[in-house]
């Protein structure tokens, strides 16, 4: 024998042909190989240092045996040994490492494992027995990597639970507490409780309205995912000012009354159908249309009318009456003398502005200068029926008479000028005036003053008393004897 074998080999010193066969030193290495089984696998398999080799070598070539007990038949130079020919290659802080961080002496090289926790179990903060993901364990390299610990590069969009938004610089901890990776809750409340303003108000379904972009960003589309769609105003209210309890277990109404009823002016004259004249844009934006909307156009000084001045009551429950009396009574300075429908003369427009009253129609046509005149000139205290058609009843200062040819002025004048006036005392009564007495004037005659002309006194005596020389002898009918030329010459007539 050459010389004693190393203290690994030293039970088979007795017994060559565990290492050597007879006549054939091809079978060498097959011996070799049947010990050193894992050598075995890493060249079949082509992993390892051994099965890295681009040069199969007989095992002899490398390691040379009987040198000794103590003889190093590796002869591996760690400086210059490239650790990229085994299934660990050093990078980051590992590069860096001395060989015996890792590969403690007396103990094979191969033996050292590649897991993490085998040497980093002193600086290992984790629980090893819960770190799985869908009940498989998991290793560090999962998360780190060999540069830093810090530098996590964990996929967390492989899991369940993909990380996106604000949960992305989010440390594993304030998820994983107590390295608890393992049903691990995924819904929102489980570790925003606390952060929950709404106090349970709106349920535990946070992404329904929220995502991991913050709190502000709501994503819940309330006029898809609701038959309620937000316009106008509505599009600035907080969520909390219409939902005031858990939407999720009250329903809450959609009609404007349910949230407006404090803001109802009309207080229910126009019941509870709000949206029938207003819009989300605020109360002032009225979208209903008197005109088209109803059968009484507004014109006029309707138009600048609140609605309360008309609907005292509720609209919808009470027939609003469109004649002008249902809403002038108050109004009607005639005391009802010119009846309900108002609109025989006026309009909207004003109840002095265009009055359309025709006067012809009445028992007291206008003429003359009366047609100029206010209705306010005949009509005092706004009476109209009961007012007084004879002349004197207006024109009783302007009777320059005082009243001794009576109350009858048609009889001499006319609606176009008292001083244009006309009267033939011969056709429209029955006392001619002939001889002297048609150039007497009026007052000559007519003396007193009278209300009814037809009782003025007609016989000669009447006027002639005081010039009776017969003292009465001969009656009162003057003319028998005399005419109206002279008393002289008198002359019984037959």
């Amino acid at each position: 024998m050459p010389g004693p074998v190393i203290e690994g080999h030293k039970k088979y010193e007795q017994t060559c042909n565990k290492c050597h066969s007879v006549f054939s030193k091809s079978e060498k290495d097959k011996l070799c190989a049947d010990c050193h089984k894992n050598i075995a696998r890493d060249v079949a398999g082509k992993r390892g240092y051994h099965g890295r080799l681009k040069k199969q070598a007989k095992c002899v070539h490398c390691h040379t045996e009987h040198k000794g007990r103590d003889a190093d038949i590796v002869k591996l130079n760690q400086a210059i040994f490239d650790h990229r020919q085994t299934d660990f290659v050093l990078k980051g802080a590992h590069a860096g490492a001395a060989c015996d961080k890792c590969h403690e002496k007396k103990k094979k090289y191969h033996d050292v494992t590649s897991k993490c926790q085998i040497c980093h179990k002193k600086i290992n903060p984790h629980v090893i027995a819960k770190l799985k993901q869908r009940d498989r364990p998991l290793d560090c390299v999962a998360c780190h990597n060999a540069i830093r610990w810090e530098e996590i590069q964990f996929d967390h969009d492989k899991t369940h639970f993909r990380l996106n938004g604000k949960h992305e610089p989010v440390k594993c901890i304030n998820c994983h507490p107590k390295d608890q990776y393992q049903n691990t809750p995924v819904d929102c409340y489980a570790c925003h409780r606390y952060d929950d303003v709404h106090k349970r108000d709106k349920g535990r379904a946070c992404q329904k309205c929220h995502n991991a972009h913050g709190w502000k960003n709501l994503r819940f589309n309330h006029d898809k995912e609701t038959k309620f769609p937000i316009k106008g105003r509505h599009k600035k209210l907080q969520c909390v000012g219409c939902h005031k309890e858990d939407p999720y277990k009250v329903k809450i109404k959609k009609e404007c009354i349910s949230c407006h009823k404090v803001d109802d002016r009309h207080n229910g004259r126009f019941a509870e159908k709000c949206n029938k004249c207003h819009k989300e844009d605020g109360w002032d934006e009225i979208l209903f249309d008197h005109g088209k909307d109803t059968k009484f156009k507004l014109y006029g000084r309707h138009k600048k009318v609140v609605c309360e001045d008309c609907h005292s009551r509720n609209a919808y429950d009470h027939k609003t009456s469109m004649d002008c009396y249902s809403c002038h009574k108050k109004d009607d300075v005639h005391k009802k003398q010119q009846g309900e429908n108002c609109n025989k003369c006026h309009n909207e427009s004003g109840w002095q502005k265009k009055v359309i009253f025709d006067h012809d129609i009445t028992r007291f046509p206008l003429l003359g200068l009366h047609s100029a005149l206010a209705c306010e000139e005949c009509h005092l205290n706004n009476k109209y029926k009961d007012a007084d058609k004879e002349c004197a009843s207006c024109h009783k200062k302007d009777d320059v008479h005082k009243g001794r040819l009576g109350l009858q002025c048609r009889a001499c004048h006319n609606s176009n000028d008292w001083r244009v006036w006309r009267f033939d005392h011969d056709k429209q009564t029955e006392f001619k005036l002939d001889g002297k007495h048609k150039k007497l004037h009026c007052y000559d005659c007519h003396k007193k003053a009278v209300v009814n002309m037809k009782n003025q006194l007609s016989e000669c005596n009447d006027c002639h008393s005081a010039d009776d020389v017969h003292n009465g002898q001969f009656g009162r009918n003057c003319s028998r004897c005399h005419s109206t030329k002279t008393f002289k010459n008198a002359r019984i007539k037959q």
